[in-house]
């Protein structure tokens, strides 16, 4: 495993990511972490920090992802990213076509499928797209609707690998937490 050297003077404008259980990681004050390396991607994978925010100015988390331990617990299997206004453009992560707009259980629904068996989903979110429609990066797909956050307008982000859930989030950022290494590459015993 390669590591890169950074002095800790970088590493405190970054906020660290704790990971966790299944991937998940808890974001800090700024949202942000690493030291602005992209890694290559693995075939048939995504490198993480390469899709876009789906909604401008960049979100903040109001839920953090959370997946269950077994599949048939509850839990969170996206997060919530708080939008400006209800209204709001809501704008495709990365290009795909969409696979799905309707009504799922009382919240309007939009998922597009990005190949490689990525597929995202945006709740409540209403789209004037019908299924099968190409979209582009940045495109608009959607517009926020109130239902999801109670008093604040937000939307439930969700990302599925065939039928893994992952963290959106590694998507647009890198979740890898930073190493420290001592300066020189000499170290103490």
């Amino acid at each position: 495993m390669k590591f890169r050297t950074i002095t800790a003077a970088a590493l405190l404008s970054v906020s660290a990511i704790t990971p966790s259980a299944g991937g998940a990681g808890t974001i800090g004050a700024a949202g942000t972490v690493g030291a602005g390396v992209t890694p290559a991607a693995a075939p048939g994978t995504t490198a993480p920090g390469t899709w876009d925010w789906p909604l401008a100015p960049r979100p903040a988390v109001l839920r953090a992802f959370d997946p269950p331990d077994k599949p048939w617990l509850s839990g969170h299997r996206g997060v919530d990213l708080q939008a400006a206004a209800d209204g709001g453009p809501v704008t495709a992560p990365e290009s795909g076509t969409v696979s799905f707009v309707g009504v799922v259980v009382d919240r309007p629904v939009i998922t597009i499928d990005h190949g490689n068996g990525l597929r995202s989903s945006f709740e409540p979110v209403e789209s004037s797209l019908a299924a099968g429609a190409a979209v582009s990066k940045g495109d608009v797909v959607g517009t926020v609707v109130q239902g999801h956050c109670a008093s604040l307008p937000c939307i439930h982000w969700g990302v599925r690998r065939g039928e893994e859930y992952l963290n959106p989030l590694s998507l647009v950022t890198d979740l890898r937490p930073s190493i420290l290494l001592p300066v020189g590459g000499g170290g103490s015993g």
